[in-house]
Formats: structure tokens, sequence, C-alpha cells
């Protein structure tokens, strides 16, 4: 079986967002949680998940580093590995990897435009063409991060994109919501994505919870699944 059991064995697949089909069967999407609670963690499985599908993911990494953010790819393979030895492991991730490449900003120097521009660079020299946006670290309290939200979308048809996936910081004591219960920085933009999950601490459990789900999910918005706090997967029910 090899890959095929990696795809049916990663605890992400509870939340059933293998589905691309938000607008135009496309997804955006948006992961929050208080800094270094794991939105870091819940990304590169979403991005895992899509490569083993055999989709092409620009893992677009903002005040990160290369090296750390290849780290976290490894970890993940390596902790849904551990459960069940999957035949030629290694072989599968050598495959797998070339679906990925990481791309990386220091904070004050993205913009959409620049991210366009190195996109269509890799694309023109048949380098890389991604099918799956994943961008770390934007940041939702920037002034003109609205006109920023609303530009990486646009270029969605125009790059044939099936998902973008975003990181927020959720601040804590903020107490500004949407009416989805969307917090802030996201409160006013949170019409701009198909699905909003939040990593929260609950007495002993760090759970995942569906804000949004416009699309199809199979976890209803409410919902909350269980995150393993030291490996930070999905708890299998």
């Amino acid at each position: 079986m090899g890959k095929e059991d990696l795809v049916s064995n990663n605890p992400l697949r509870a939340l059933g967002l293998e589905k691309e089909d938000g607008n135009d069967g496309r997804r955006v999407g948006l992961i929050m949680a208080r800094a270094g609670l794991g939105k870091t963690a819940i990304l590169v499985q979403i991005a895992m998940d899509s490569m083993l599908r055999d989709n092409k993911v620009l893992h677009v990494a903002i005040g990160e580093g290369v090296e750390k953010t290849r780290t976290w790819y490894d970890d993940i393979l390596a902790l849904m590995n551990q459960e069940k030895k999957v035949e030629g492991f290694q072989q599968i991730v050598d495959e797998v990897m070339k679906n990925r490449m990481i791309m990386t900003f220091k904070e004050n120097s993205f913009s959409p435009a620049t991210l366009e521009e190195r996109m269509e660079d890799l694309s023109q020299q048949g380098i890389f063409n991604a099918d799956c946006l994943v961008i770390d670290g934007f940041d939702f309290t920037e002034a003109d991060s609205a006109s920023s939200l609303k530009e990486l979308k646009g270029f969605m048809e125009k790059h044939d994109l099936k998902t973008i996936w975003f990181s927020a910081v959720k601040h804590r004591g903020e107490e500004r919501v949407s009416a989805n219960g969307v917090p802030a920085p996201c409160n006013d933009v949170d019409d701009a994505f198909d699905t909003v999950l939040l990593i929260s601490p609950d007495a002993n459990d760090i759970k995942l919870k569906t804000l949004k789900c416009s699309v199809a999910c199979a976890a209803d918005a409410g919902k909350s699944l269980i995150l393993d706090p030291a490996t930070m997967l999905i708890k299998k029910a």
C-alpha cells in the first residue's frame, strides 16, 4: 500500500478538508490560535495531506527560515508513520517532497505582488507550478491586510490554485469576534474564508474547533476535535 496508508492514516482526515470545493471549486482556509499553540503544525498537516494526494504545495513562511519549516514536515511525517509502519517509508517521503516547495520572506518584505512575481518566475522556468498555497505568518493586523488578502484571493483563479490556507495569531484577552465567532484580527474579514479553524486550550485538552465551514467539511461548525498536545496531531476517535 505504502503512500495510500499514509493518506488513510492521516488523523486530519477527520475534518474532511480533502474536498477542495469552495467558491468555483476552491477553498480559502484559516487557522487561528494564540502564539506558539500549534498553527504551523496544523498547516503542515493540511499541506502534507494535499501533497500525499499528488498536489503541489507552495509553503510560504513569513518570518521563518527554510530549515525550521522543513523540520516541521520531517517531524509530522515521522509521527504519521509512527503508529503504522509504512513499507518503503523513506522512498515515499523522497517522492512526496517533490510536491513541496518552501518560499521564505522577512516579515517586512512580504507582499502579494512579490509573491506572485516569484511564483511566476518558478512557473516560467518550469521549476514549480503550485496547486495549493500555504501562507504561514501573514500579518492580519497591518492596515492594508484586507486589500492584500483580496489580492491573494484574486490570483487563485489566475494561477489555478485549489486552496490557500493562512495562519493568524489570536491575541490573549482580545474579545472582538465576528458573527461566526471568528476572533480579531480576522473578525472583519471572515467572509473571505470558506473554512476557519481555531486551536484553543480547554482544561487538560487542546481543541481544534471548526468556527466556520461554508463548504464540505466532515466536522460541522461548532464541533471540536482533540489534539495530542505532545504531537499536535488530531487524536483518532
